[in-house]
């Protein structure tokens, strides 16, 4: 495991001075630019500096004057977010960041190194409101919507480190090389910060922009009804994904308290009028709880539930949280459960669990850095 560490006190105080470009759009960023008294072309520059070259500040913008560059750093910035700490796993394949915001408030993104994905788990608010009961966000509750470039900002922090073979700390990875896969996964509840979350995800997948394909990107949800029946009217080809934990009423509101306000069957029919509107297949998220939510019986009743539902279940075993009662279900308790699911007629398979001793897996973000 690897760790490194950079100081808040130095970074704070300049960074809340500074005007983040990342959330300006190309027409807002041209606003700007003018303003500084400079051409229209400026602003294009810019943008290509941006998000073509993942340039983390002005020095590298070597096709703008120097009076520009000086103007520009005196203001404003392209990296809003400072980084506190890093992590990488023992397997060298995870690593966990810790990011300062400028007020203050923290957030964590997860780079995760596969075969052929280089896979971001990324955050859309500063802690979370939905008070999942096994979730280690939920125990601090919401500090704060991001911004949408303090979203974009954790895509190209991690772009901006695949693309230089030299930067520390080291991965078991060969660079330079690409994300290819992002995942609204992490702190937050995407459907909670809506419009800051979409402009975010426009600007990956615009090809005037990041430029990531939209079916490469995935938003977790647990399960707000009108962000669903909204996101299926968006036109883009992004994957849905809908924490479930459990298959009725009674216990699923135990777990994910929202459920008293959206339950089970309403949120069923919701993912079922997705999938007629954009004909995309959903991902039913399942953390497996130790004599919580992982019984035969549940499995049965989810199968019923969802065998005719155009889904795929991922089957997490719940990532262990310091001094919490919930408890990861046994790995053959885990293939029973999965096996009585594709008994039933339900695709299901169980997600590998990634740095989970650096308290990077799912709802474990906003632990200690490191275990």
């Amino acid at each position: 495991m690897t760790v490194s560490n950079l100081s808040l006190e130095t970074l704070l105080p300049q960074q809340t001075k500074q005007i983040s470009l990342l959330d300006f759009s190309k027409e807002e960023l041209t606003d700007y630019v003018i303003g500084l008294g400079e051409p229209k072309y400026r602003a294009n520059q810019l943008w290509d500096w941006i998000y073509k070259r993942y340039a983390g500040d002005f020095g590298q913008m070597q096709n703008l004057s120097k009076t520009l560059r000086s103007a520009l750093a005196e203001e404003a910035t392209v990296a809003p977010l400072q980084v506190n700490t890093q992590v990488i796993s023992r397997r060298g394949d995870t690593q966990k960041v810790l990011f300062d915001l400028p007020d203050g408030k923290t957030i964590e993104s997860v780079l995760m190194i596969y075969d052929k994905r280089r896979t971001l788990c990324i955050s859309s608010q500063a802690g979370c409101a939905m008070g999942c009961t096994f979730c280690a966000t939920a125990i601090g509750g919401l500090g704060r919507n991001l911004t949408a470039g303090e979203i974009v900002a954790q895509v190209l922090f991690f772009a901006r480190y695949l693309a230089n073979f030299s930067a520390e700390p080291t991965m078991n990875v060969d660079r330079p090389t690409a994300v290819t896969n992002i995942v609204l996964m992490g702190m937050g509840e995407p459907m909670h910060n809506y419009e800051n979350v979409w402009t975010a995800i426009r600007r990956i997948v615009s090809a005037d922009a990041f430029g990531l394909g939209a079916r490469n990107v995935t938003l977790s949800t647990v399960g707000l009804i009108p962000m669903i029946d909204r996101m299926a009217d968006e036109g883009l080809q992004i994957g849905l994904a809908v924490s479930l934990h459990a298959p009725n009423d009674e216990l699923r509101s135990k777990l994910v308290p929202i459920n008293n306000r959206y339950p089970v069957d309403d949120l069923i029919a919701a993912i079922d009028r997705y999938v007629l509107k954009t004909n995309r297949r959903v991902t039913i998220e399942y953390a497996l709880m130790r004599g919580i939510n992982d019984s035969p019986a549940l499995a049965l009743e989810m199968a019923e539930k969802l065998r005719r539902v155009h889904c795929h279940v991922n089957v997490i075993p719940l990532n262990p949280i310091p001094d919490s009662p919930y408890q990861p279900t046994s790995d053959a308790d885990t293939q029973h459960f999965v096996q009585i699911l594709n008994d039933g007629g339900v695709p299901a398979t169980i997600r590998v669990r990634r740095g989970i001793e650096i308290n990077a897996g799912c709802g474990q973000l906003q632990r200690a850095i490191a275990a």
